[in-house]
């Protein structure tokens, strides 16, 4: 005899819905599944990454992702809370990284090179497969930003976030508003090219590479590993200008 399936009643709040269908989204709905299954992977069939996840609460209760699902329960899915501070015992985010640092998928060159000039330490190879981002992420305790749901899932991730925008300069505004980034802005102290640190020349250092160049640029700067140079210009007021235009001052 087939096995009577089981249901229960979830509601999922604020920037979660965005992973809903459009008749789940800011409404309550009745979810049915078999056997008991835990509450986490409920939460991912229905298209919600664990990472976005920052609070369950079962008949009003939290719980955490273990949690299992014998059916006739409400539960309520909470994305991160901006306004007001829950107790530890509620979260379910891992506690965040003490320093920021990245490691972003293929899709998002553009805003690996935003963020390294803004200082943030940001791993990027436009051939990274997936297992390389997750043991990345995991060794060297880095943020995954992707777009891509699926990753996101996956059980081995514990620091990830979904970016929701497309354009590259609102998905560093993005960045910036989850990860309180504002505050940490050190602009041009990485390179965009290879996410070295840069540094400032004087003296001979300075002259040897006018001299190479052939010409001459104030407060000239040089990737110590890819040896990139960058020099104050037209460029630089149009990057302030651009990203001015979604709130990053520079």
């Amino acid at each position: 005899m087939a096995s009577l399936l089981r249901q229960c009643e979830f509601r999922f709040y604020e920037e979660l819905c965005d992973f809903l269908a459009p008749e789940r989204r800011k409404r309550s709905f009745v979810h049915a599944f078999d056997g008991t299954p835990t509450v986490k992977d409920r939460i991912e069939s229905l298209g919600v990454p664990h990472t976005e996840v920052d609070l369950i609460l079962v008949d009003g209760a939290p719980v955490g992702f273990a949690h299992r699902l014998h059916g006739g329960e409400r539960v309520a899915v909470y994305p991160m809370f901006e306004r007001f501070e829950l107790g530890d015992a509620c979260r379910l985010r891992p506690k965040p990284l003490r320093e920021p640092r990245f490691v972003l998928d293929v899709h998002l060159g553009r805003l690996a090179a935003y963020l390294r000039l803004l200082g943030f330490d940001t791993l990027y190879r436009n051939d990274y497969d997936d297992d390389e981002l997750l043991a990345i992420s995991r060794a060297q305790r880095r943020t995954l930003l992707s777009r891509d749901k699926g990753l996101l899932k996956r059980s081995a991730l514990t620091h990830g976030a979904f970016l929701h925008a497309t354009d590259p300069r609102r998905q560093l505004r993005e960045v910036c508003d989850r990860f309180q980034l504002d505050a940490r802005i050190a602009p041009f102290t990485r390179c965009a090219r290879c996410n070295g640190p840069v540094e400032l020349l004087y003296g001979d250092a300075a002259e040897r590479l006018h001299a190479q160049m052939g010409c001459r640029h104030d407060s000239m700067s040089q990737c110590a590993h890819c040896r990139q140079v960058y020099w104050p210009g037209s460029h630089l007021q149009r990057l302030r200008q651009r990203l001015a235009e979604v709130g990053v001052v520079v």
